[in-house]
């Protein structure tokens, strides 16, 4: 989708296609010292260490999350080899696919496509995203209109999208880990997935919260691009107005877990209702991907 930067970057970064430039934002402290600094791959990090209601936690090196893996160099290839993977999750649709590439291949690991939206949805909405004037934008993004289509997107995947979510859990019960799960900037798609398996664990919502979040770090970001080449096409105005749909804002996690609620009562019933994982399964997930009680 964008050419890749350098990881550490001071700014935050965000991504549209076109002319580029860095939007400064505030810093937030660095976290995991001993995280891999990947050139070609975003957002990339272990979900290990998390903390379980029951006491346990996510076992390191069994499940990771990042942004798409087309513009991985050959050093972040060796790397994601070395982890030993059994299943690459790519939850990209096929609109991604086409502008951004395929996911390189990894000897011995599994891919698997699980689109979590259609393909033409929102088609003429990213169009004016990344080219419009700013009186459209004002008008498709303003007074809070970009933040709440944000949310609107988390509670439809979770009341849409129940037969992909409970295919992943599944798939990782039986057999697919370690697993890595990646859509295109690992923020969103990726972001929910993850949220549902964390869920499905048993970890503490906070803490499913504080990993989502991580992806507001600076170095986690992409740079906003855009086509317009009109003078205003990059000002102060348009950057708060796109910002919204370039932040992982809690808000929007919470919308989902409030929409689990209201459909289904409580987690627990959406796991074993909505996705249909029985005690047996749960079980299963856990011995593969908790540490021991």
């Amino acid at each position: 989708m964008i050419a890749p930067e350098t990881p550490r970057a001071s700014a935050t970064e965000r991504l549209l296609p076109g002319a580029s430039v860095t939007q400064q934002l505030p810093q937030i402290p660095p976290t995991a010292a001993n995280e891999p600094e990947l050139t070609g791959v975003r957002n990339f990090r272990d979900v290990g260490g998390l903390p379980t209601t029951d006491g346990r936690a996510v076992r390191p090196g069994r499940l990771f999350r990042s942004g798409h893996l087309a513009h991985a160099t050959e050093q972040d290839a060796a790397f994601l080899a070395s982890l030993g993977l059994h299943t690459v999750f790519d939850f990209r649709n096929e609109a991604d696919r086409r502008v951004e590439g395929p996911d390189i291949e990894l000897p011995g690991v599994r891919n698997v496509n699980i689109p979590l939206n259609d393909p033409a949805d929102g088609k003429e909405f990213w169009k004016l995203v990344r080219g419009g004037d700013l009186a459209q934008l004002r008008e498709i993004l303003g007074d809070g209109r970009a933040a709440a289509r944000m949310s609107d997107s988390y509670r439809k995947m979770i009341v849409e999208r129940t037969a992909e979510h409970s295919r992943i859990l599944h798939s990782m019960a039986e057999e697919s880990v370690p697993a890595l799960m990646h859509c295109a900037a690992g923020k969103d798609r990726a972001g929910l997935s993850i949220a549902i398996t964390l869920l499905a664990l048993g970890v503490e919502r906070e803490a499913i919260e504080a990993d989502y979040a991580l992806s507001n770090d600076p170095h986690r970001r992409y740079k906003v691009r855009r086509s317009s080449t009109a003078p205003d096409a990059m000002s102060p105005e348009v950057m708060e107005l796109l910002s919204p749909l370039f932040d992982a804002r809690v808000e929007y996690l919470r919308a989902a877990f409030e929409t689990i609620d209201a459909a289904w009562g409580s987690a627990e019933a959406y796991l074993t209702q909505g996705l249909g994982l029985s005690a047996r399964t749960r079980e299963m997930l856990r011995e593969r991907l908790l540490t021991e009680a």
